[in-house]
């Protein structure tokens, strides 16, 4: 018997779109496990949840802007709770040439080979721009470790159905 092929995670760098001309920039962290093949994670820092309040820019430690000249303070930050959101990986791949969606996530190309994707929640709706590039890179070595086509082989059925019904 095989070993399991080992989990995908990418971390990358997104911009949250608050307005107009307001955004945030963050790190998301990408995340494919062969034990669930059919979706994918986005994991975001707990601070930008959509029912967190508006950030203090007077607390040192909010989230900053790496690229603001006057705020030194590293954007990286040290790791905290995080909020996950999980969907299919068939809707992320699609979402990068066409727009695809319906429901909770939406995902679409966008002008400078960049993609957005749409996150709704009852609190509200969060709009992210993703370099097109990185996404990409994140679904082809998710499909390294269980190729298109061959999840349901890799799929615990009962694991599956229990964790359902838990």
């Amino acid at each position: 018997m095989s070993a399991a092929p080992a989990p995908v995670e990418q971390t990358v760098q997104a911009r949250l779109i608050l307005g107009t001309h307001r955004s945030a920039l963050l790190r998301v962290t990408l995340r494919y496990r062969c034990t669930d093949p059919l979706a994918v994670r986005m994991a975001f820092p707990a601070e930008y949840a959509l029912d967190a309040a508006e950030p203090d820019p007077y607390d040192p430690n909010a989230p900053r802007d790496p690229h603001d000249p006057f705020d030194p303070v590293d954007a990286a930050g040290p790791a905290g709770p995080e909020i996950e959101w999980v969907f299919a990986r068939q809707l992320l791949a699609a979402g990068l040439d066409l727009p695809a969606g319906e429901g909770d996530v939406r995902i679409r190309p966008a002008f400078g080979l960049r993609t957005m994707v749409e996150l709704r929640s009852p609190e509200g709706v969060a709009l992210l721009q993703f370099a097109r590039n990185d996404l990409r890179r994140f679904l082809w070595r998710s499909h390294l470790a269980v190729p298109e086509g061959q999840e349901l082989r890799h799929l615990d059925c009962d694991r599956a159905l229990a964790q359902l019904l838990a």
